[in-house]
């Protein structure tokens, strides 16, 4: 393991003293939170501003060239290993802005994982692979924004910035209700039809708001809470959202962001979930897909780990200038690495044997690797971690506490992470 002391923490950009909202909306998330806690401990979670960027490279970003390198070895490839910022730490050629930032960044290389196919990996790896309980488990984004609740902002707790189609995404909650879904931005942009129409004056609407709140007193009556509540969460996201549409105005970039960030698609969505983060989401996930280099693997990192490379430096770059870096929790993953073993179609498959997590923020030392790889990169040599260690890491970082670990779900206590795992020390600030 290599550490380094070059970075100081910054001031906050933010104040820990805010609560979940205004009058209205703290108290009602408190009470929310109350459900799950005592109220005690309820009132100081809300007291945590921390945040989440999740950068999630689906279908399997490859360890060896990007993170953990092995250069002039049998599986190694074509790319060299470059010097970082922190003396002793090396990352792959195709990550020079990402070397540049090192000395912020906490890797762990050790990442030993069960599953190697897509369909069990992406959902085991996102819920933290729990024990079967008979339930299914919430991904990460939406466990943190039960645990946490939404900032001050009053936007929605989790939020998800992706290709393609957006929309309320609820199957990432699991047993949690589909309150606690993603609110999807499909290619960065805004729901449609969100703004309110111009025959609708503001007097008309805060009326017809009432009139509706009146009717879904009515309809929660006779409907299951956890459906109803999340029926009448979506329109509560909706009015928020009204009030910021200049979040999805590209034409109000800055110039130099957007150069810096790229105009593709995952430097412009990057981008953007920088500035949910400066409005005050609590969980934003970015994510890129085409990762499943199964052939070409070469010229395929060549193209992808440079397009993740340039953004991820930036967004870490940015959140340390604006003294957030202290607060926002970002991590960088697959659902597993690739293979050292090169295929016959010059590809690399799946392997969750021995992979790597990039990871940078709030709660976590700065400016270091942890665990290793054996000389070839093929299994981990020492300090193995699953996915499970990282989870109870994560909410350690985030100042979940130890009375939090536990969720009730309807009289039945279920540990929010692997009950046999534990938190990565050697990580934790």
């Amino acid at each position: 393991m290599s550490e380094s002391s070059l970075c100081t923490p910054h001031e906050h950009r933010f104040s820990r003293r805010r609560l979940l909202g205004s009058a209205a909306a703290g108290a009602a998330g408190t009470a929310a939170l109350g459900g799950l806690l005592g109220p005690a401990v309820a009132e100081e979670v809300a007291k945590n501003d921390k945040q989440v960027l999740f950068v999630w490279l689906d279908g399997g970003m490859s360890q060896l060239e990007s993170w953990d390198p092995k250069p002039n070895t049998q599986f190694g490839g074509p790319f060299r290993s470059i010097e970082t910022s922190v003396p002793g730490i090396q990352f792959s050629e195709l990550m020079p802005k990402s070397a540049k930032v090192a000395h912020h960044l906490a890797v762990l290389r050790s990442v030993h994982t069960q599953d190697n196919s897509h369909s069990a990996g992406v959902a085991r790896i996102n819920r933290g692979d729990p024990k079967n309980r008979g339930v299914v488990y919430p991904y990460f984004g939406s466990a943190v924004a039960k645990l946490m609740g939404p900032t001050s902002s009053g936007l929605p707790p989790y939020v998800w910035i992706k290709p393609y189609s957006g929309g309320f995404k609820t199957t990432d909650a699991g047993f949690l209700g589909p309150k606690y879904g993603a609110l999807a931005f499909g290619d960065g942009q805004p729901p449609e039809n969100m703004l309110r129409h111009t025959d609708v004056t503001a007097e008309r609407d805060k009326v017809r708001n009432e009139l509706r709140e009146k009717l879904n007193q009515k309809y929660r009556a006779s409907r299951r809470p956890e459906t109803a509540d999340a029926s009448f969460y979506v329109f509560d996201v909706a009015q928020k959202l009204m009030d910021r549409t200049h979040l999805f105005d590209e034409s109000k970039l800055d110039p130099r962001d957007v150069e810096r960030y790229g105009s593709h698609n995952l430097g412009r969505h990057m981008l953007l979930g920088r500035r949910m983060l400066e409005e005050g989401a609590r969980f934003v996930k970015v994510n890129s897909y085409h990762w499943d280099s199964h052939g070409d693997n070469f010229n395929a990192s060549y193209s992808l780990v440079r397009k993740f490379d340039q953004p991820f430096a930036a967004l870490i770059e940015d959140l340390d200038d604006r003294g957030m870096l202290d607060n926002v929790l970002v991590i960088a993953m697959s659902e597993f690495g690739r293979t050292p073993k090169i295929n016959s179609h010059v590809g690399r498959d799946h392997w969750p044997e021995a992979w790597s997590v990039g990871m940078a923020g709030a709660g976590l030392k700065r400016g270091l690797t942890v665990g290793k790889t054996n000389d070839k990169g093929t299994f981990v040599a020492d300090e193995e971690y699953d996915i499970g260690h990282l989870f109870h890491t994560w909410f350690k970082a985030l100042d979940v506490p130890e009375e939090m670990m536990e969720y009730d779900n309807g009289g039945q206590p279920l540990p929010v992470a692997h009950d046999d795992c534990f938190p990565i020390e050697s990580l934790l600030a």
